[in-house]
């Protein structure tokens, strides 16, 4: 009896010590006086990274799908295998090899980590500052580690990088909150494969849709983004993939290739409205797009691609 009141507020203990975690990650989204600090760095980030294809590749528009998340499998890999190698007897070296290894990794790891930083929105941003600071930590004690071995310092090598360790958990903690909880770099567009029957749907009247300005129309609860060029129209979901910006709020252009283009008014990225496709991010998912017709009677009917 007195071992199993024991297990059940042992239980408890770590219940209550779990969501006191939880309660101290989610204060990071509102702690405000991180907000200066962010303003500066985002403000920096935003004049040394001008858009182009290197700040596309470093979002990992080419991919189609952010580039900052696998490459952390890279130091965050090869610092664990150091720490395992630590423990066993003759593997110096090679420990050596996998801390320097991961700090190689870890240059783009960085560079995309502040992109995509730069274009959250304040409350992610918050704990992607206190995220970075855990594992830029975690580097910086890696590389100390690094000039100790080198300098036959073994023991004081391996304190520094159990150190590293420590601080890297730490900073892959928040940085899987970023991911799950706050869905930074998730899709945030409207899925129509399940939110949308088959077949076609009557929208709006033709007539009602200015020429070459995109507004909104809804389908059941789904909001949509509808351009008309003359005889054709583009629709597309309205919830931009990046962080759910309104697109028809956004700018309408031509890019190099001629294409229309739709530009989100929160971050700037740009989709081309005949199929969504993504031509300069933050996005890095493509936009859910619709087939488009007019009927006989002058009905707007659509249907999910």
């Amino acid at each position: 009896m007195n071992r199993r009141v024991n297990n059940i507020f042992r239980r408890g203990s770590q219940s209550q010590a779990t969501a006191r975690l939880a309660d101290a990650t989610e204060g990071l989204e509102h702690a405000s006086g991180l907000d200066r600090t962010i303003r500066v760095l985002s403000t920096a980030v935003k004049r040394t990274l001008r858009p182009g294809p290197v700040k596309d590749t470093l979002h990992g528009v080419p991919i189609g799908h952010p580039a900052h998340a696998p490459l952390t499998d890279l130091p965050i890999g090869m610092w664990v295998s150091a720490a395992l190698l630590d423990l066993m007897p003759g593997t110096r070296r090679a420990s050596q090899a996998l801390v320097a290894a991961g700090l190689a990794g870890a240059v783009p790891t960085v560079l995309t980590g502040i992109a995509d930083w730069s274009a959250l929105h304040r409350e992610q941003q918050r704990v992607g500052l206190v995220h970075a600071a855990g594992t830029a930590t975690a580097s910086m004690l890696y590389s100390a580690s690094l000039v100790a071995r080198y300098q036959g310092r073994d023991a004081a090598g391996r304190a520094l990088g159990f150190a590293g360790l420590s601080a890297l958990v730490a900073g892959a903690y928040l940085g899987g909150h970023l991911a799950f909880r706050q869905a930074a770099g998730a899709s945030h567009a409207d899925q129509l494969a399940h939110l949308v029957p088959l077949g076609w749907h009557d929208l709006c009247a033709a007539e009602e849709l200015p020429d070459g300005w995109p507004v909104t129309r809804r389908l059941g609860y789904i909001s949509l983004f509808v351009l008309r060029n003359g005889d054709e129209v583009h629709v597309l979901a309205d919830r931009c993939s990046h962080l759910a910006g309104p697109l028809h709020q956004g700018r309408v252009i031509t890019d190099d290739n001629a294409d229309t283009c739709v530009v989100c008014p929160w971050h700037g990225s740009t989709f081309r409205v005949a199929d969504g496709a993504v031509v300069h991010g933050p996005a890095t998912a493509r936009q859910p797009s619709f087939e488009a017709r007019v009927t006989e009677e002058g009905i707007l009917q659509v249907r999910p691609v």
